[in-house]
């Protein structure tokens, strides 16, 4: 029988009087691929911190083809034949995509940075990975999934024997997912062995063998993926909850005009965008990555520079244009990037949902009357179902799901008219989505008028009643709730005619 190549045993970890794993055991072999499933928090990503370096265990040990190790930090795991693709990226936008890829250990010549081997290496990995980019490209100048290629690109320097991968598709474009998982079934028939930790199903169908699934800390589950259903997954991953099919959008009575952006240019970026969004409902941007969805949203709540063109916003008595600085009273933004852009991570969950409603929470004195913060916080905490230990728990010890809790939390206090929400359900599992759509569903309810931005089709056909299509920085078309996936994906790949499409694609 095939011994497995990695074993962690009885892994047992705490984080302030909050029990992560309890004696949680995995296995994983030499050329296959383990899928790490499990809900939002329930500890997938601490026992691979724990494996990468990270993080150290309580107590438990880690066997490498049958011998026992030890791992203090990220440059044991490295000697070890281990290498970590974060969900986060940790880059350094400055420098280039070899120095990225280089950061933990420059070659060197003669005591000097070697610049020609770091290039050509760092071309070799990147040109088997099918990325067009140069290695003396500037990370800053690249997208999110191209970023996320690059730190792909970096895991693959040392060629590893055990490589984990943590959610890597969240960024990436369909060809760069296809590329990447022939690139794994490349690493799997040369031995590797890999662990994949993803939210999608069907992506532990298509390129997995075996599966564990981890629920509060504990292992709820594993077997060969050829010997499971989706059904049971997600049984294991919830216990003994009922998942409902994905609901319908809501048919909210829709009010007046909220917000209108009239003729918005800025060069290279977008050109002419022009819609309007009512009172209570929710409409979906729909593109392909790098069709300008976040560069309208960055606009529209005056995070970047504009041409020319203007933005209109509905004061409760009319429709009248923004002053300048005037957006964020208005405009609610759920960026895509929680914990870059839209958390302080080392600062409590009560100061983040203070943050868009300081100003009434200062006194005259300027100072912030600390017991209604701690109020509103507790209620936010409550209504939003927010999972943390007390107020004080700092914000990057949350689970994905929780801190995207944190981010729209921060808004309800101030009730923006409209609220602009890009990728809101990025790397969630299904329950933290299923809470963060009923959220939605309560602001269109109350009046708000919500622009989602998705990069999954499936997602935002459950979710809005009207669609803005983007391609290239333009709306090339706009479609009603009845409009089908083919249609949706021919407009934006500016496509008039999809051969085939038809609405019983649905």
């Amino acid at each position: 029988m095939l011994s497995p190549s990695l074993q962690m045993i009885d892994i047992t970890k705490a984080f302030l009087g909050v029990q992560a794993l309890s004696q949680v055991t995995v296995e994983a072999y030499s050329g296959s691929v383990l899928a790490l499933v499990g809900a939002n928090g329930a500890g997938k990503s601490t026992l691979m911190n724990i494996l990468g370096g990270v993080l150290r265990a309580d107590s438990g040990e880690i066997l490498l083809n049958g011998k026992p190790i030890t791992i203090h930090s990220p440059l044991d795991a490295t000697a070890h034949g281990i290498a970590f693709v974060h969900q986060e990226m940790a880059m350094l936008p400055t420098m280039t995509v070899a120095e990225n890829m280089y950061i933990s250990g420059f070659p060197q010549q003669r005591g000097l940075i070697d610049q020609r081997a770091m290039r050509e290496q760092a071309a070799k990995v990147l040109q088997r990975l099918g990325c067009r980019f140069s290695p003396d490209t500037q990370v800053r100048m690249l997208n999110t999934g191209n970023r996320q290629m690059v730190e792909i690109a970096r895991a693959l320097l040392n060629n590893p024997q055990i490589l984990i991968f943590d959610e890597p598709t969240s960024s990436l474009t369909s060809r760069e997912k296809a590329r990447l998982f022939e690139v794994i079934s490349t690493l799997k028939a040369e031995g590797v062995t890999i662990i994949y930790i993803t939210h999608f199903l069907d992506e532990i169908f298509q390129i997995c063998d075996r599966a564990t699934v981890l629920r509060g800390g504990q292992v709820a589950g594993s077997g060969l993926i050829s010997e499971l259903d989706a059904a049971q997954i997600v049984h294991m991953i919830i216990g003994n909850l009922e998942v409902d099919a994905l609901p319908k959008p809501v048919a909210t009575e829709q009010g007046e005009i909220a917000l209108r952006v009239n003729s918005l240019n800025r060069k290279g970026v977008l050109s002419n965008i022009q819609f309007e969004l009512r009172r209570g409902e929710i409409v979906g941007l729909w593109g392909l990555l790098g069709s300008g969805r976040t560069e309208l949203a960055r606009a529209v709540i005056e995070l970047d520079p504009i041409d020319s063109g203007s933005i209109e916003v509905n004061d409760g008595s009319r429709l009248r244009p923004f002053r300048s600085g005037e957006a964020q009273k208005w405009i609610g933004l759920l960026t895509e990037d929680r914990r870059n852009e839209g958390l302080l991570l080392p600062m409590s969950v009560r100061q983040n949902l203070s943050l868009a409603n300081l100003r009434s929470l200062t006194s005259f004195f300027r100072l912030i009357r600390h017991g209604e913060e701690v109020r509103q916080a507790n209620a936010l905490v409550k209504r939003l179902n927010i999972k943390l230990a007390n107020l004080e728990q700092p914000a990057r010890t949350l689970s994905g799901g929780n801190q995207q809790k944190v981010v729209i939390g921060r808004w309800l206090e101030v009730s923006p008219r409209v609220f602009i929400m890009d990728e809101p359900m990025r790397g969630l599992d299904v329950g933290a989505k299923a809470e963060i759509r009923n959220i939605i569903f309560e602001l269109a309810e109350g009046g708000t008028a919500l622009l989602v931005i998705s990069s999954e089709i499936d997602e935002i056909m459950s979710l809005c009643s009207r669609y803005l299509v983007m391609a290239r920085g333009e709306i090339v078309r706009q479609f009603s709730r009845d409009v089908s996936r083919n249609e949706l994906m021919a407009a934006a790949a500016g496509v008039d005619r999809m051969e085939g499409a038809t609405r019983g694609s649905k």
